[in-house]
C-alpha cells in the first residue's frame, strides 16, 4: 500500500513539472505567431522599396517611403546609366494599397500626377511564374520619364506627353516567357527630342494588341517627322520593323535625328529593333 502511493506520489509531481514545461513551450509558440504576424502585417514600407530596388537593379527606387508594405506612400525615381546616374522622378507621390486574396494579391496604385482614379491590378501565381491583370483605365505621363529606362530614350531625350490606355490587359510572365492578352494603346503628342531644333516633331499612335501572337502598330498623327513601323512578339522579345522620314521642307531639321534613330537609307532611315 505504502509503494503504490509513494508511487501515485511521483507521478503527481512529474506532472506537476511537465505542466509548467508544456506551458511555457505554448507560450513560446504563441508569441512567435504574434512575431510573425506583427511583422507580415506592420512590415515598413522600407522594405518593399528595398525588394524593388533589388528586383529592378536599381532602375526602379521608392524613395522617402512611408507607411507599411500594405498601404504606404513614397516618390517614384527611374534611374538609368552607370550607378543609376540619369534618373528622372515621377511628379508628386505614388500611394499604395495591397490587399492578400485566396488566389494572390491585389493592388490599387494612386497616381495623382498622372492617373485620374487609381490603377488597380491583380497578381495571381500561375504555375512558375505570375499573371498581372489590370483593370480598364486611362493615364498620362510625361515623356521625358522614358530617359530613365536607358537606351535609347536617354539619349533621344524626348518631352511631351504619353496618354495610355488598357482594356482587358493581361500580361504572363513564366521564366523567360512572357504572354500578353487584351490591348494597350499609346498616344504620344507634340513629341519632341533634344537632338532636333524642331519642335515639337509630331504626335504618333502605338497599339498592343495581344493573343497567341501578339503585334504592335505604330502610326503618325500629324507631324514633321512620319513613323512607321510594326512588330510581334515572338514570346521572349519583340521584333519590331520601321522606318522614319521627314515631312517635304523638314529634312535639315530632322536630318541629325535621322542618322542616330536607324539606318540611312536615302531619305529613309529604317528602324530595327529585337
Amino acid at each position: 500500500m505504502a509503494t503504490l502511493y509513494a508511487s501515485s506520489s511521483a507521478s503527481a509531481a512529474a506532472a506537476a513539472l511537465r505542466a509548467p514545461r508544456a506551458g511555457w513551450r505554448w507560450a513560446v509558440v504563441g508569441i512567435l505567431v504574434g512575431i510573425a504576424w506583427a511583422l507580415a502585417v506592420y512590415a515598413p514600407a522600407r522594405w518593399l522599396a528595398a525588394g524593388l530596388a533589388q528586383w529592378s537593379d536599381g532602375k526602379l527606387q521608392l524613395v522617402n517611403a512611408r507607411g507599411t508594405v500594405w498601404s504606404g506612400s513614397a516618390g517614384v525615381v527611374f534611374a538609368s546609366g552607370a550607378d543609376g546616374a540619369q534618373a528622372i522622378s515621377l511628379p508628386g507621390t505614388l500611394g499604395w494599397t495591397l490587399r492578400p486574396r485566396w488566389d494572390g494579391v491585389a493592388a490599387s496604385l494612386d497616381l495623382s500626377c498622372c492617373a485620374e482614379q487609381p490603377i488597380e491590378l491583380r497578381a495571381r501565381p500561375r504555375g512558375e511564374g505570375v499573371e498581372l491583370d489590370w483593370r480598364d483605365n486611362r493615364s498620362r505621363w510625361p515623356a521625358a520619364l522614358l530617359a530613365g529606362f536607358g537606351a535609347p530614350w536617354n539619349t533621344l531625350k524626348l518631352d511631351g506627353m504619353l496618354d495610355v490606355s488598357m482594356q482587358a490587359f493581361v500580361l504572363r510572365v513564366s521564366g523567360q516567357n512572357l504572354a500578353l492578352a487584351g490591348r494597350a494603346t499609346l498616344d504620344a503628342t507634340d513629341i519632341s527630342s533634344s537632338l532636333s531644333t524642331l519642335k515639337p516633331m509630331g504626335s504618333y499612335h502605338v497599339a498592343l494588341d495581344g493573343g497567341p501572337a501578339p503585334t504592335l502598330l505604330l502610326t503618325t498623327r500629324d507631324g514633321s517627322l512620319l513613323l512607321t513601323g510594326s512588330g510581334r512578339w515572338n514570346g521572349r522579345s519583340m521584333r519590331f520593323d520601321g522606318e522614319a522620314s521627314a515631312a517635304p521642307g523638314r529634312e535639315e531639321a530632322l536630318s541629325n535625328l535621322l542618322n542616330i534613330i536607324g539606318r540611312r537609307d536615302g531619305a529613309r532611315s529604317l528602324i530595327s529593333l529585337g
